[in-house]
């Protein structure tokens, strides 16, 4: 029910590699045309092709496949030095049925800065290369054939932009990898009236079994807004408003109750239509989150978090997957290891990823790349906000989407200690923004507001990583930053060991991998030592959940449960056993 197919363009390349399906399944209309496929592509490494007005009518020679980064083989480029600048040109036909109707030019992400010219005009500029924006592109619009330019800029080597693992070496090493620049998420266009939907965002409560509906719309003042809600084909709630501000709220009481769950994603369908003929489908899932010195709760029940870290990087896409079937295993492979969970790790993946969370009820955090600045300048803080707003705004109803973290790792800056204020500052943001689930100020360290103790710990000595946590009773924590005395285990607020294991093994032994600690020699060691640093973690009371680095190996980084070609290290059965036995907090 929740694979929504649009009108696509034709494409001459094969349709695996092209990421056809609709892009944003939570914000869906029938009418649209997909602009991923071949476009031209220049390197601009100058950056001086805005001075020159390259938008004016140049042709590039190159060709590159829409919407896979040149640094990645799917792009047919596959350059993987520093790019400093990149050029994007394709003609445009809009369909003569969208005659008399906005049309809107969306882009899922472009790393870092874009600008966007149609037919010799600037229509758009955007900068954070995680976030999707839109560009309304009519009155630069012709009859016929129109030429779109899409120029971006990066730096990973600049503090003052966001990388995540990007590498700011000239080579991948260590816990760092290949860069992305440009486009890297799909680009589409869709027609829209006078007024129309911009974002939708539902929470839920289980008692009363009510649905609010938080509408954002354009443009749309006094018309009339339906919403209509399904399960299955049946309606179970409808209520209907007069949008007389930029955003309006309606709380829908529900007629069934079926709850979203862990590894049961039950998703009920909305349908809005305003007056003024805008019409989206959406969807949501019934869940209560609570959180106290116990844990977490999921529509009541303490849920154990056993989760993996997912860092979404893929060989031939790097960023971005190869196709929609690859999200959805990843995902799947996830469970099938005994993880109800994952840690979108230092990135903010497509949507589509979060969408099969949503259907298969596969927990995930919410984060933000924030490896490669400097918080300390003001201009990544300016750059940090607006797109940790928009990162939010996007995700929000999403109902595996459980906690928000805008940072990792926090270590101190070359001209100073970690600057507390800005993490407070985004923190009490995103409570704000969204006060529907919790948020780690920043995980592992250095803690300043945090609403879960979470913490990093590597220790591959199984008796020495037990003692780390033998004293929580007495509200001691051992090990990792801890040891440094830069941070102080809070006992009131519940523990989750938000990083461990990373334990080592490259199945083809290569001797330049990386990982932490020293390398397993087999594959009997590998599971002893991760069934032996798992159970501490499951068999400590005070313990709420775990995350183990990684599902799955990326590039150097040797320590995924998988090969980063996603082929089984072990028998994922071996440790599905070992993951989902009863935990000690759940009994």
């Amino acid at each position: 029910m929740h694979y929504l197919i649009g009108r696509i363009i034709e494409m001459k390349q094969k349709t695996t590699d092209l990421r056809l399906e609709y892009p944003r399944p939570d914000l869906v209309r029938d009418e649209w045309l997909s602009l991923n496929g071949e476009w031209e592509f220049m390197r601009d490494d100058a950056r001086n092709g805005r001075s020159l007005k390259y938008y004016e009518g140049k042709r590039f020679e190159r060709k590159i496949l829409v919407p896979y980064c040149p640094e990645s083989t799917l792009s047919g480029i596959g350059e993987t030095d520093y790019i400093l600048g990149v050029w994007y040109r394709r003609d445009i036909t809009v369909p003569r049925e969208w005659a008399k109707r906005r049309i809107v030019l969306h882009f899922g992400a472009v790393d870092n800065e874009a600008w966007v010219y149609l037919n010799g005009k600037e229509v758009g500029h955007h900068v954070g290369g995680y976030t999707p924006f839109a560009v309304e592109i009519t009155d630069a619009l012709t009859e016929g054939v129109n030429s779109l330019y899409v120029y971006a800029e990066d730096d990973a080597r600049d503090r003052t932009i966001p990388a995540g693992k990007q590498s700011e070496a000239f080579a991948s090493h260590g816990p760092f990898y290949t860069r992305t620049t440009g486009i890297w998420q799909s680009v589409w266009l869709e027609p829209l009236p006078k007024g129309y939907v911009k974002n939708v965002a539902v929470t839920t409560t289980i008692a009363p079994c009510v649905a609010t509906v938080r509408v954002r719309t354009v443009s749309a003042m006094g018309e009339k807004l339906s919403i209509v809600c399904t399960y299955e084909g049946k309606e179970v709630g409808r209520a209907e408003a007069t949008v007389n501000c930029e955003e309006t709220a309606v709380s829908i009481p529900l007629s069934e109750t079926h709850l979203w769950e862990c590894g049961c994603g039950r998703l009920y369908d909305i349908l809005l239509s305003l007056s003024g003929g805008d019409t989206v489908k959406s969807y949501f899932g019934l869940r209560e989150i609570a959180l106290d010195k116990g844990g977490m709760y999921l529509n009541g029940k303490r849920v154990f978090l056993r989760m993996v870290l997912d860092q979404g990087f893929y060989p031939d896409g790097i960023y971005t997957a190869p196709n929609d079937a690859r999200l959805e295993q990843d995902i799947l492979d996830g469970m099938a290891l005994g993880f109800n969970g994952a840690r979108m790790h230092e990135k903010i993946f497509e949507p589509r990823y979060l969408y099969h969370a949503d259907r298969h009820g596969y927990l995930v955090f919410g984060e933000f790349p924030n490896w490669g600045i400097d918080i300390h300048h003001y201009d990544a803080v300016a750059n940090i906000l607006p797109a940790w707003i928009e990162a939010i705004e996007r995700d929000r109803s999403h109902p595996s989407l459980i906690m928000w973290c805008p940072f990792n790792e926090t270590w101190d800056s070359p001209v100073g200690r970690q600057c507390n204020a800005v993490l407070k500052d985004i923190y009490l943001v995103t409570r704000a923004i969204d006060p529907s689930r919790p948020c780690i100020d920043t995980s592992g360290n250095y803690h300043v507001v945090p609403d879960i103790y979470d913490i990093h710990n590597y220790e591959q000595n199984v008796d020495y990583f037990s003692q780390h946590f033998a004293s929580l009773a007495e509200g001691v924590l051992l090990g990792g930053v801890e040891g440094q005395g830069r941070q102080k285990y809070d006992p009131r607020l519940p523990v989750f060991v938000s990083e461990y294991g990373g334990i080592q093994w490259d199945v083809e032994k290569d001797i330049t991998s990386w990982g932490y600690g020293e390398s397993v020699k087999s594959e009997e060691e590998f599971i002893a030592r991760y069934k032996g640093l798992t159970d501490v973690l499951l068999d400590n009371p005070y313990i709420m959940g775990f995350c183990y680095t990684q599902i799955y190996d990326v590039e150097q980084e040797k320590n995924g449960l998988m090969t980063y070609d996603r082929k089984m290290k072990f028998d994922p059965a071996i440790f599905h056993a070992i993951n989902t036995r009863k935990a000690k907090i759940e009994e």
